[in-house]
């Protein structure tokens, strides 16, 4: 009977570590592409797993691994877009928060060139940058200020301009020029940083763009107030909107509690397994710079981020994922 009981419990042990075949979530932007593909390798030849993409995006995404327990990883989820569903769905036990993605979270602001802020550090805050509005010259009316905002349509339009009230910038002169798309917003930084002229706008990170181009983010002097950035500077109606930093965003790697179940090894990975903004928005520069898809993208990391990847594993384990690095 004894040795009966020994075998089961050796045979729950082998399972318990037993990591199968896994499907982690390949959403549609380079920095969730490139984290997927990284957990694909690692979990392939330091883990021992069967590991395969799957197509992803956020909404869809979550929602399959609540009520599906598919895919079994989601590497980059920005939980606040559905943090109720998520804490119910950990509640019940069908998934599990895993690790931090990000540690800076996701980054939004308004932001400076450095090369402003060399000359004059005062232009690292809102105070700077109103009192020299006039160095901000509008394209089209140099008597005014340009302030750059999102494009029309895009979610942080409301809260760029329910800051823009808040500041009071338009008493100071600026103007508010919407971009036109993404393209466009990102165009005017890098046409700014090629003649070294001032540049004022809207902007967030992880991106390539903050990984070509130094920028500052310009401090509003006011913290962070999480209740008036929800209930108000996220809102159409905000009638009194008040200066607030923007907060982080919480991005963060979340599993199928049958995956953490399977593979605790590798939960221990995850909860290691994350990127500074600085480290992505370098290596998202790089991607755009190369044309990179994640495929590319990883083997570009995996070869020259050895000290960072390296911190995430066991000695064993970094080193069988080392062996198959130097046979790319």
């Amino acid at each position: 009977m004894f040795s009966s009981l020994l075998a089961a419990s050796s045979l729950q042990t082998a399972s318990a570590d037993e990591c199968g075949a896994v499907t982690i979530a390949d959403m549609n932007w380079n920095s969730a592409t490139l984290i997927a593909n990284v957990d694909k390798f690692i979990l392939q030849h330091g883990f021992d797993c069967d590991a395969e993409l799957v197509p992803g995006d956020t909404q869809p995404t979550g929602a399959s691994m609540i009520s599906k327990g598919q895919p079994d990883i989601a590497p980059e989820f920005w939980s606040n877009s559905m943090r109720e569903a998520l804490d119910m769905g950990v509640k019940e036990g069908q998934i599990q928060y895993a690790g931090t993605t990000l540690t800076d979270g996701g980054e939004e602001g308004f932001w400076v060139p450095e090369y402003m802020v060399a000359k004059d550090p005062s232009m690292a805050t809102i105070e700077g940058v109103l009192a020299n509005a006039k160095m901000f010259k509008h394209p089209e009316d140099p008597s005014k200020s340009a302030f750059y905002s999102c494009p029309a349509g895009w979610n942080c339009q409301i809260s760029a301009g329910n800051l823009f009230t808040a500041l009071g910038m338009e008493e100071k002169g600026f103007e508010v020029i919407d971009p036109g798309s993404g393209a466009g917003l990102s165009g005017s930084i890098a046409k700014a940083y090629e003649r070294e002229e001032a540049w004022f706008g809207y902007y967030w990170a992880p991106t390539a763009v903050l990984g070509k181009y130094k920028m500052v983010k310009v401090d509003f002097g006011s913290g962070v107030d999480e209740t008036m950035f929800k209930e108000c500077i996220t809102q159409e109606t905000c009638l009194e909107p008040k200066a607030t930093m923007y907060p982080p965003s919480i991005v963060e790697t979340v599993v199928t509690s049958d995956f953490a179940k399977r593979s605790p090894e590798a939960m221990e990975y995850f909860a290691k397994r994350e990127f500074t903004n600085a480290q992505m928005n370098g290596l998202l520069a790089w991607m755009e710079d190369e044309q990179a898809d994640g495929e590319y993208a990883v083997e570009h990391f995996m070869k020259e981020y050895k000290s960072t990847w390296s911190t995430w594993l066991t000695p064993d384990v970094a080193a069988k994922v080392q062996k198959a690095v130097d046979e790319l």
